[in-house]
């Protein structure tokens, strides 16, 4: 998948699942906030309220990132990790995608 805008995807579009998302070739995962690789990228993030600190501001967006739940809770008892997904929104930063 490219990295930047999608054809008929207008920026600030928003989705009532992650299955539109994935339907309309938006976000290639289902369950995973990140789609990307630690190599070129980010392709798509999702804010979906998962995470109590995830805030969306239009044209910027604080992301906690993936990792440090407790599976049990669902709370954060963790920092992340800079690897896999993570690391490529770093990536995505540096490249100023």
């Amino acid at each position: 998948m490219p990295i930047g805008e999608i054809a008929g995807i207008a920026p600030g579009s928003t989705f009532a699942s992650r299955r539109e998302l994935y339907d309309a070739g938006v976000h290639r995962a289902l369950q995973a906030g990140i789609v990307g690789a630690a190599s070129t990228g980010a392709e798509s993030v999702v804010v979906s309220g998962g995470y109590v600190d995830d805030q969306d501001l239009g044209n910027e967006i604080v992301y906690t990132g993936r990792g440090g739940r407790d599976p049990a809770s669902g709370r954060q008892i963790a920092d992340q990790v800079f690897d896999g997904q993570n690391q490529a929104l770093v990536t995505s930063k540096m490249w100023g995608r």
